[in-house]
């Protein structure tokens, strides 16, 4: 097994990590599909284990001797982001259990963040105190990580904690492993709005801050994010109705 711990970590002994990996599947709860993560209390810290789904056998190999896996990104990408003054759970360590062949099973394990809502909250609930000023706190959040050269490419609704401070609002970045480092031109920046809401509504408001925060042309800049929302859209169901039929013709 290999392992890699952060320097940010200066609460929980290495070793009650490590055990607490080798004992992973004993632990009660756990929540996700692909994905596990379970949530467990050490020295009065809530620390966030995520067990990453063993893969497939040609990403066995690749995660073995071509990329890195998603855990070490994900941890990777956590120091990163933090040197760079951009919110995320702390990172804590990072484990691999990899054989001379093949990848086996990886975890990320971060400080469990404390927060109000997601984004997703957003896009349901329209009536949320103060909702025109998170969702414009949101978006300049989002400028500022463009501005920064951070390309987060799972910006979705459920990969940004909002968290209520004194008048103004934190975010915190989770599901880390898809990030490049470059810098952005115009048709990236506004199509990495695309997955965050299907209602014209908030595309609207995203898009009148994204114009004040770069002076840009406020129908230009919405008629791109909204073509983006609506083809990403498209992409979606297109590809859960082919999943669908194929399911069905499988068994």
């Amino acid at each position: 097994m290999k392992s890699v711990f952060s320097s940010f970590n200066n609460k929980i002994e290495n070793t009650k990590i490590v055990n607490l990996i080798e004992k992973f599947d004993a632990i009660d709860g756990g929540e996700g599909d692909r994905n596990i993560i379970k949530i467990v209390n050490v020295n009065g810290v809530n620390l966030n284990i995520k067990a990453f789904k063993t893969p497939n056998l040609i990403n066995k190999i690749v995660y073995n001797f071509f990329r890195k896996s998603k855990a070490q990104r994900s941890f990777e990408y956590a120091i990163k982001l933090t040197k760079m003054g951009v919110g995320t759970p702390t990172p804590i360590a990072y484990f691999e259990y990899k054989s001379a062949l093949a990848f086996g099973k990886s975890y990320y394990i971060s400080e469990q963040q404390d927060c109000d809502i997601t984004y997703r909250t957003l896009t349901k609930d329209f009536n949320y105190p103060d909702y025109d000023n998170v969702l414009r706190a949101f978006t300049r959040f989002t400028f500022s990580l463009h501005e920064k050269g951070i390309h987060f490419l799972d910006h979705s609704p459920g990969n940004t904690l909002i968290k209520k401070n004194a008048g103004s609002y934190d975010f915190y970045l989770v599901d880390l492993n898809r990030m490049n480092f470059e810098t952005l031109d115009f048709e990236t920046r506004i199509k990495n709005f695309s997955r965050l809401t299907i209602h014209k509504s908030m595309v609207e408001v995203m898009s009148d801050e994204y114009a004040k925060c770069t002076n840009g042309d406020y129908n230009k800049i919405f008629n791109l994010m909204w073509k983006e929302t609506e083809d990403f859209q498209e992409k979606f169901h297109r590809k859960k109705r082919l999943k669908k039929k194929w399911l069905f013709w499988k068994n």
